[in-house]
């Protein structure tokens, strides 16, 4: 009924895996899902830490002038260089990724390589060839988005570029730098829109959908930055405009608006406090329109205040207007601010359709895929219902496997339930053949005295087989290979009359014609192959290539379910529980010396004028 697996599971006690420390971590490393999701979380990141530049600048109310704050302009930069590291090294993978796929095409093409070669070894006039085909196998569209996001935009263009915009041209310099910070953002999202397509394939529903909502909240707090970016710029575009209009001398009144500025003398808190107030009486015309800008001038946000302050009252506002829609904006008549507003308007309806669109997807998939999980247990149900019933497995093992398939099927609903040891955990997989096969264990002569430490390392060493009716198992004179235990069916044993076994063996097979003399059968319950190789793994040197050979042909006369334990794995067993081993033998010995003395005496004692000598 189940398509066993073919490979052993490693017991618990083991490494579950053959392969080095160094191998496995290699292994994790490069593993493709893995990386995807490191790469997703390090685009979320590093978008939410590009905004911490729009911070930097600050407005001293007092002195009228533009300043900046030292300390988060040293943690953004950190940060950032940070997050930039993971897309130099996102950059090396697809890199390596692409040198290796040129080195397996390569190594195809030139069937004379050998084995241990690598693409260090390419011929000098061999690097061009080899270079234009590492560039057909590079991905590099990621590769090309991962090189613009790590441009330094921000650091560039907030702290440097936007403190050296100074005289007549400041106002059309920063049109072209507020262009520039935009068009940053863009690899970025692109990045995570092209990792996320593939976590999506992945992850469960409610990863999904916490995700989708991260990005809303994200897109709120890049919102609130830029913001509180433009209401700097707000303020002191009305300096630069009230220095030009009404100051006697314009150019000494706009270089002192910098805090940093040599040239003190100059600056005038009161004349700038007459025309950029954000203060007003009712029934007044503010001499400047600050527009959507003037909620966080009134506040004091763009002052030197409390970071985390001034983060959530920003965060809260591009929260409040993302959701409504930008629909309670009271925007100017300048024109970039309206596009801003429009802007805002747009986003925030495109991302309640997407995150809403996507609520209602993953909420119909999941009620699916439950759905179908649901149809799938009713269907096999009977099935395994029946396979526990016939093995007569105990209720807790009844419960955990249960437990262990709904799971499973939760996990991914296509999972092969024909399969069963395949969607075990190691732990059940463990219990379930030490009670199926340690009875059947006991019964092999030479294991009747064993300890019971042996007995369960040869339970967890068995792997799980199935063969069809008529299957030819072992033909008498091959090497036997293995142990097999039978928990279900029944299979023939005979011999071939042909001089050559394993050529009659092999037509008797092909032929459909039973093989002759039929010697017996093996149930449920018994096993073959055992005495031979536990004789052959207890002698003092072992060689695998000297495993006994079968006496007999061994053919299904049904569908047969069992374990084998193959002549490597008994010699695993031998090894490490090397003295258990060696007393379980030696004890059954003794004692099966022991009986047949005992029986030959008797024998003795029931003849006439005999006397037994001892």
């Amino acid at each position: 009924m189940f398509d066993f697996e073919e490979q052993p599971r490693d017991p618990p006690w083991r490494d579950l895996c053959a392969l080095s420390t160094k191998q496995k971590l290699e292994e994790t490393l490069c593993s493709g899902s893995l990386w995807n999701k490191a790469f997703v979380i390090a685009c979320v990141i590093a978008v939410s830490l590009d905004p911490l530049f729009f911070y930097i600048p600050i407005i001293n109310e007092e002195e009228k002038c533009l300043g900046i704050d030292k300390e988060l302009k040293t943690i953004a930069l950190i940060l950032r260089s940070l997050t930039d590291v993971m897309f130099i090294v996102h950059i090396i993978y697809h890199i390596c990724k692409a040198i290796l796929a040129a080195g397996k095409e390569y190594k195809r093409e030139n069937t004379e390589l050998g084995l241990d070669w690598d693409c260090s070894k390419v011929p000098i006039d061999e690097i061009i060839p080899f270079a234009k085909l590492v560039a057909w196998k590079l991905a590099w569209l990621p590769t090309l988005t991962s090189l613009l996001a790590v441009l330094p935009m921000p650091q560039l263009l907030v702290v440097l570029v936007f403190y050296k915009m100074r005289g007549h041209g400041y106002l059309e310099h920063r049109k072209i730098l507020n262009v520039l910070l935009f068009t940053q953002y863009l690899p970025r999202i692109y990045q995570i829109y092209l990792s996320s397509q593939k976590l999506r394939q992945t992850a469960e529903i409610w990863a999904k959908a916490v995700f989708n909502f991260f990005l809303y909240i994200l897109a709120s707090h890049v919102i609130g930055a830029f913001w509180y970016f433009f209401s700097i710029q707000r303020e002191t575009s009305c300096w630069h405009r009230a220095c030009d209009k009404n100051s006697t001398d314009p150019i000494r009144c706009i270089s002192t608006l910098w805090c940093d500025s040599k040239i003190t003398t100059a600056r005038n808190a009161t004349f700038l406090n007459q025309f950029c107030t954000v203060i007003v009486e009712a029934n007044t015309t503010a001499p400047f329109d600050y527009g959507m800008f003037l909620d966080s001038l009134k506040n004091g946000i763009t002052g030197d205040i409390h970071f985390a302050t001034k983060l959530s009252y920003c965060f809260w506002w591009g929260l409040r207007n993302l959701s409504n829609f930008g629909t309670n904006l009271q925007a100017s008549t300048y024109v970039w601010e309206t596009c801003f507003a429009v802007f805002i308007s747009i986003i925030g309806l495109l991302l309640f359709l997407y995150l809403i669109g996507n609520l209602q997807t993953f909420m119909s998939m999941e009620t699916q895929r439950w759905e179908e999980i649901r149809k799938k247990i009713q269907l096999k149900e009977k099935d395994i219902e029946g396979w526990m019933d016939r093995y007569e497995l105990p209720n807790d093992i009844k419960k955990e496997i249960r437990r262990n398939i709904k799971q499973k099927l939760e996990e991914n609903k296509d999972a092969d339930l024909e399969n069963l040891f395949s969607i075990l955990p190691t732990y059940t997989k463990t219990c379930l053949k030490r009670f199926l096969c340690m009875k059947i264990l006991r019964k092999v002569p030479k294991l009747e005295r064993m300890d019971g430490k042996a007995l369960k390392m040869m339970c967890d060493y068995l792997k799980p087989v199935m063969y069809d009716e008529s299957t030819v198992v072992f033909q008498m004179g091959d090497p036997l290979h293995s142990i097999l235990f039978i928990t279900e069916g029944t299979i023939l044993t005979y011999k071939t009359t042909c001089n050559d076994s394993h050529h009659g063996a092999a037509e008797n097979v092909t032929s459909g014609i039973s093989a002759s003399p039929l010697l017996g059968n093996l149930d449920k319950g018994d096993f073959y192959g055992a005495e031979e190789l536990i004789k052959w793994a207890s002698q003092t040197e072992v060689n695998l290539a000297e495993v006994p050979l079968s006496t007999l042909n061994v053919k299904c006369d049904s569908k047969v379910e069992g374990f084998a334990l193959t002549a490597k794995d008994l010699i695993r067993v031998a090894s490490e529980c090397e003295y258990c081993w060696k007393l379980g033998i030696n004890n059954n010995i003794r004692v099966a010396g022991r009986n047949q003395t005992t029986a030959n005496a008797r024998n003795v004692q029931q003849k006439p004028g005999v006397t037994p000598q001892y």
